[in-house]
């Protein structure tokens, strides 16, 4: 129960922390920021995974716990000083008034109004509904090639990757089009997952997730930079939650798919089935390299679906709205965006 509470809260941030940054940040540095909250999400994932380990080792659990609401404690105290405000006003305009405190309708609504957004929403829940087949199976490769201490080891020494792209994010940018930018990110991504593991090789599946970690900053800094430039202030912690719900709902159900259809079907496939004597000879047989068809075949539909993201309407058109956005004041504080009109 407390693991799910924690899960939850957790999302609650997630929703919250974009909003926080179209609040307290510039519009024309606000992708470099949303680079940045990728790079602290690295450093995150680097070092709760090497001093948990120490910890749960030398102290057990108790230390965990202890440390973790210390440096929560330390961050009650340093949000006291950051001084937030969300530029409403008590006025006629229900734009600018407190909003009602549920209110799906409107916030479809809000989505609806902005072209090509709810296009993005869904393509973003398809790249989720693929990644759920490599949270399921990942690990099962992994393991076969190496042993459960290196396995581990690889991740933590991987994490760095994302530390490396909030860097050069956050002094790159994402370019004039941050939609476009989340479009070739996939086109890369997608296109290192029809060949990592395209034969049995630890070197070649590090090599694929150290991209894969390195260009996740950049597809998550890309949709947020878009979000909070089309969406209005006063509706982005809806809509942020809105399309994280939509979008987190498709990995769970991927990965409790993938497992047993790959253990019966594809598995059997590439053994001794007609997958071994059609590719076997190169490809490779056994239960690894039916794991391995999986993941390639998951990277072929996601490249080709998202070179057909390329060549569809919403593309364009959700450019143009990002193009014609703008903050109402230039400092980043007031009310977010264009009108979603």
């Amino acid at each position: 129960m407390l693991t799910m509470l924690g899960v939850i809260a957790g999302n609650i941030r997630s929703i919250a922390l974009p909003t926080l940054v179209t609040i307290l940040i510039p519009e024309d540095v606000r992708d470099k920021a949303n680079g940045l909250v990728g790079m602290v999400t690295g450093i995150g994932f680097l070092t709760t995974s090497v001093i948990s380990g120490f910890l749960v080792a030398y102290t057990g659990m108790l230390g965990v716990l202890a440390l973790a609401l210390a440096a929560s404690a330390i961050v009650f105290l340093h949000l006291l000083t950051v001084k937030i405000d969300e530029g409403r006003v008590e006025s006629g305009d229900d734009s600018q008034a407190t909003p009602k405190r549920v209110d799906i309708a409107g916030t479809i609504r809000v989505i609806a109004a902005v072209p090509g957004l709810f296009a993005l929403i869904f393509f973003a829940c398809f790249n989720n509904f693929l990644g759920g087949i490599f949270m399921a199976l990942l690990d099962a490769y992994g393991l076969s090639l190496v042993a459960v201490e290196v396995w581990g080891l690889t991740f933590g020494v991987l994490s760095t990757a994302f530390i490396l792209s909030g860097i050069i994010i956050s002094k790159t940018g994402l370019g004039r089009n941050p939609l476009r930018t989340l479009l070739l990110v996939n086109v890369i991504t997608w296109s290192v997952c029809c060949v990592f593991t395209i034969q049995s090789s630890y070197w070649l599946l590090a090599a694929g997730c150290f991209v894969w970690m390195l260009l996740g900053p950049y597809a998550e800094a890309a949709e947020h930079t878009t979000l909070q430039k089309v969406v209005p202030l006063e509706r982005q912690g809806r809509v942020f939650g809105f399309a994280q719900s939509v979008e987190q709902s498709a990995s769970p159900l991927t990965a409790f798919l993938i497992g047993p259809l790959t253990q019966f079907v594809v598995i059997p496939f590439m053994t001794d089935g007609a997958g071994a004597s059609a590719i076997g000879s190169w490809f490779g047989t056994g239960p690894d390299r039916g794991i391995a068809l999986v993941f390639t075949v998951a990277g072929l539909l996601g490249l080709v679906v998202t070179i057909l993201a390329f060549n569809l309407r919403f593309y364009r058109e959700l450019s143009a709205a990002y193009a014609a956005g703008k903050d109402d004041d230039g400092e980043g504080g007031g009310a977010a965006v264009a009108s979603p009109a």
